[in-house]
């Protein structure tokens, strides 16, 4: 892998972890489910600009991406997202994140019985091991990361295992039957059905009332729609495209670090050494799982 990556990668892990901490601000003022479903349609929107006004770019036609990506963008993307985004509420962004990055881990396990290639070896035995016992150690610590909450909420905890296990799913079939496909118009696809989906439903749940949202807490929105996911995701496109799969794997590494750190300085949130511990876990674990190349692209925070 040429070094020339590095730059890239740390600019995407910086954005994505970022991220999740400026989400927490969004939903201390938005509903989640308003707040995914408004994200996810100005994303959209953005992809719309670039098919109109690129000349390059040409509206998908063919009827199994949008098949396959309309799947994705309820089961892996609509689903899990707003999972991501609730958790919130109950821990940090830099928990949330460590939690988030043990995603190659439950990938590995389903890849070993539905994808051929994919199968267990004692390397990657090891690396799911250490990967989930990292995270068992952060639950059952009950690390929160918030300086006012003694103890972290179960609800937190399985909101990020359920978004992880829709994710796999979604990764099993990008694997199996969406290799050929273009990775910008699945992306573009996926986040359109995926905030269509989500907003009618937030809006009959949990309604439409946005007057308790300030100036910052739209800045949360803006750049969690345009810099989280539009931006993140070209970002990711071209890293996978110009430097490979494992440049792109090294984002797992950054994340976290980059979310916990920046959750500390701009929220006072806080990092204890039972979640360092966690993350040395993680983070062996998911270098043991990966090894040359890379079974997983990360999950759009």
């Amino acid at each position: 892998m040429h070094t020339k990556a590095f730059p890239y990668v740390g600019l995407l892990g910086f954005l994505w972890g970022t991220n999740l901490v400026i989400m927490r601000i969004g939903v201390g003022q938005f509903d989640p489910m308003v707040f995914v479903g408004v994200r996810l349609l100005l994303a959209s929107l953005a992809f719309v600009l670039v098919y109109t006004f690129s000349g390059r770019r040409l509206v998908p036609t063919d009827r199994k991406l949008w098949l396959y990506a309309t799947f994705l963008g309820i089961v892996s993307t609509a689903i899990p997202m707003t999972a991501v985004v609730s958790s919130l509420t109950y821990q940090s962004s830099g928990v949330t994140a460590l939690l988030i990055t043990t995603a190659p881990a439950y990938i590995t396990i389903a890849a070993h019985f539905f994808l051929p290639d994919e199968q267990m070896s004692r390397r990657k035995l090891l690396g799911v091991f250490l990967a989930l016992a990292g995270a068992s150690l952060i639950v059952l610590r009950g690390e929160s990361g918030l300086p006012d909450v003694a103890q972290g909420s179960p609800i937190g905890y399985g909101l990020v295992l359920a978004a992880m296990l829709f994710e796999t799913a979604g990764t099993i079939l990008i694997r199996k039957r969406m290799q050929l496909f273009s990775s910008f118009d699945v992306t573009a696809v996926r986040l359109t059905v995926a905030g269509l989906t989500v907003m009618p439903v937030a809006i009959l749940l949990r309604g439409f009332d946005l007057s308790q949202v300030t100036g910052s807490g739209w800045f949360s929105l803006v750049y969690a729609a345009f810099i989280g996911a539009f931006s993140a995701q070209m970002l990711a496109f071209n890293i996978t495209k110009r430097f490979g799969a494992t440049a792109f794997s090294l984002t797992s590494y950054v994340i976290p670090v980059v979310a916990a750190i920046t959750g500390v300085l701009w929220l006072n949130e806080t990092i204890t050494i039972w979640m360092v511990a966690g993350m040395v876990l993680i983070g062996g674990g998911i270098l043991l799982i990966n090894g040359r190349r890379s079974v997983k692209l990360m999950p759009n925070p």
